[in-house]
């Protein structure tokens, strides 16, 4: 376990050196002129030479490529081209509303998925099945623009239960008055594909031959639909799980922007608009990192699911 996890947190720097590179490139080469985005309409060429200056864009491309390695390496990517805020203080200050909301979200979408995924299973070919999968198609073809536009107008302005917008500096009332309505519209999204993936997972593991033989061995069926169905179903729902993860780092774009939230999948919209490459350059390096962090734990957690899993 210890050479495994050596050996892959170092095959992490050549993956993270590719993604500095590409990030950088794409960028610098296509990116276009940060000076004349920022000059606006100005169009005295002194002035923007001043601004390619202070950007630190009228250097050599080697010289801006180092010093785009050492922001990554020392987690300081200097200030916003646009607010002049530190991104490091970005980040903190956009952190906590997005794991405030996304958190939940991953959390029930997994426990609700995983327990009626595992219901309709067991019932298969029953009118509850094919009622809950029809369910789940009708509300994978609806798209989540109009879940928070109807959630809003029907929970926020005819019922009046939850708040449109807003946010607050206390976690307390954030968890409690505010985030409850984009929580609930998020897991209602997410629960159709997650249910008809789970289910299918359970599906083709109550036609193994060891189901069959703990029903023959006179076990009930929590117990076999727990203690072995459940077990042996673990890899995929946590492959599905890392692939979740790294959401909890961007945040949700649409939920955040509608309801106001300050959290970071509105300020990548934000950079976007305003081409603020700094902030926008810090996120996507984060968020691979973030990306490579999670599969690691996946793996790991795959050798804690089934001890027959070799990591090599």
């Amino acid at each position: 376990m210890g050479a495994y996890l050596i050996r892959r947190l170092w095959q992490m720097i050549p993956t993270m050196l590719g993604v500095i590179l590409l990030v950088f490139f794409l960028f610098t080469q296509f990116g276009g002129d940060p000076a004349q985005v920022l000059a606006g309409k100005i169009t005295d060429q002194a002035q923007i030479d001043n601004i390619r200056k202070e950007l630190g864009v009228d250097q050599p491309v080697y010289v801006q490529l180092w010093i785009f390695v050492k922001q990554v390496f020392t987690f300081d990517f200097g200030r916003s081209w646009v607010t002049k805020e530190e991104v490091s203080h970005i980040f903190k200050q956009r952190a906590g509303p997005s794991l405030t909301v996304m958190t939940p979200i991953l959390l029930i979408e997994l426990l609700l998925g995983v327990a009626l995924a595992m219901w309709v299973a067991y019932r298969r070919g029953t009118v509850s099945d094919r009622a809950v999968m029809i369910i789940c198609i009708l509300a994978m073809s609806v798209s989540f623009l109009v879940y928070i536009i109807a959630g809003q107008y029907l929970f926020g302005f005819v019922l009046g239960w939850f708040p449109v917008q807003g946010w607050s500096d206390n976690l307390w009332r954030n968890l409690t008055y505010f985030a409850p309505l984009p929580i609930l519209l998020a897991v209602l999204v997410g629960l159709g594909p997650t249910i008809r993936l789970y289910r299918s997972v359970f599906l083709d593991e109550l036609g193994h031959d060891y189901v069959r033989t703990a029903r023959a061995k006179g076990l009930s069926e929590r117990a076999v639909m727990f203690k072995h169905v459940l077990r042996n179903a673990l890899i995929p729902i946590i492959t599905n799980l890392a692939m979740a993860l790294p959401g909890l780092v961007l945040g949700a774009f649409l939920i955040e922007i509608f309801f106001s939230i300050p959290g970071l999948g509105r300020e990548v919209k934000i950079a976007v608009d305003r081409s603020d490459f700094p902030v926008i350059k810090a996120i996507t390096v984060y968020l691979a990192f973030a990306t490579m962090v999670f599969n690691l734990i996946a793996d790991l957690l795959y050798r804690w699911a089934d001890p027959r899993v070799e990591l090599r």
